[in-house]
């Protein structure tokens, strides 16, 4: 396992993170299968659990919180907050209010007194920087987070955040989780330049594509991903951008067998290369799935292969654009881009 510093903390963490959104019914894992997993990632060499308010209501902070018991302290602890955990409309977002709640429910659930990074889930249009970066840097005044982040935001959303932060001499974001891999590439063209810019750590997610480039989807084979089950348009195969993924998946598949690699090595090899990522985080549902993502711990993709996989899939290009999660309001409400 390699180890890198995360941003500017001086905190070190491991090129792979165990990702627990797969945690509870989500995944349909139990405790017991979550501790095992738990056990595996930390024999491996993984010291980074990220999990999230919302993942199965709460039900993956508590898997956590068991699993990780008694060894609090040799894992760097991440969870997430922002997104709606209740129909009431102000269980959600990036407020004052519902931060300090989400923030004392995630760590009764997590059974600790603190967690080493608590992350923004996505921006929240409706709620100023001041107001958020204020709540976080009290929350870590007051010893109940260690850092803060963001995640999924865009490129200028970092900056303003970074301005608005020393502008009101508060406590800044010291990384970003964006979603990050070979078939999903547009974030090299903003986003991570900007993180570079402010030495931000970074720990990007679905670096497998959602099951595209673990190996199992494949020309002329059934689609076997759990995520196919509550995500099916993402793999339907007569939509042009799965036939994209398709075709693309086929050559990349011949790269990895002429490197001597594994699909999953490849994938994960691919973005653990980038200068600006810190950490790939992989979400296994089974003990075996992480062994799998163990194996590319410590890959190094020769240029070579790094350039046969850009002349596949271009730098900056996403092959499902319409998947990206980090699309201005104005591009999907009407109402924003039209003048009253």
């Amino acid at each position: 396992m390699q180890y890198r510093t995360l941003g500017r903390t001086g905190v070190q963490v491991s090129s792979l993170a165990l990702g627990a959104m797969n945690f509870g019914r989500i995944g349909r894992t139990t405790e017991d299968e979550v501790t095992a997993i738990v056990d595996a990632a930390l024999e491996g060499g993984i010291n980074v659990i990220d999990t999230a308010d919302m993942y199965s209501a709460g039900e993956s902070e508590e898997l956590v919180g068991k699993a990780i018991a008694g060894r609090r302290d040799d894992i760097v602890l991440a969870t997430k907050a922002t997104m709606p955990m209740s129909d009431e409309r102000n269980h959600r977002g990036s407020s004052r209010r519902w931060l300090v709640t989400a923030l004392d429910n995630s760590l009764r659930r997590l059974g600790v007194d603190h967690v080493d990074l608590y992350q923004i889930h996505r921006w929240d249009p409706h709620t100023s920087d001041e107001e958020t970066l204020s709540a976080l840097t009290d929350l870590q005044r007051a010893g109940k987070i260690r850092y803060f982040g963001s995640s999924t935001f865009p490129a200028h959303r970092i900056v303003q955040a970074q301005w608005a932060a020393r502008e009101c001499h508060l406590s800044r974001y010291v990384t970003e989780q964006p979603s990050y891999s070979i078939l999903q590439r547009g974030i090299e063209t903003h986003v991570l330049p900007v993180t570079e810019q402010y030495g931000l750590g970074v720990l990007v997610w679905s670096p497998l594509a959602s099951g595209w480039l673990s190996g199992a989807i494949r020309e002329g084979r059934d689609v076997t991903t759990s995520r196919s089950t509550f995500m099916p348009d993402r793999f339907d195969l007569s939509l042009p951008s799965n036939r994209a993924r398709l075709e693309a998946v086929e050559q990349l598949a011949k790269v990895a067998d002429e490197a001597g690699l594994t699909m999953i090595q490849l994938a994960l090899g691919f973005v653990t290369a980038h200068p600006a990522v810190t950490s790939a985080l992989v979400g296994p549902r089974t003990p075996d799935h992480l062994h799998a993502q163990l194996a590319a711990a410590d890959t190094v993709l020769r240029a070579d292969v790094l350039d046969a996989i850009d002349s596949i899939v271009a730098p900056g290009t996403d092959l499902a654009p319409h998947e990206k999660h980090d699309t201005p309001p104005a591009l999907l409400d009407p109402s924003l881009r039209r003048r009253r």
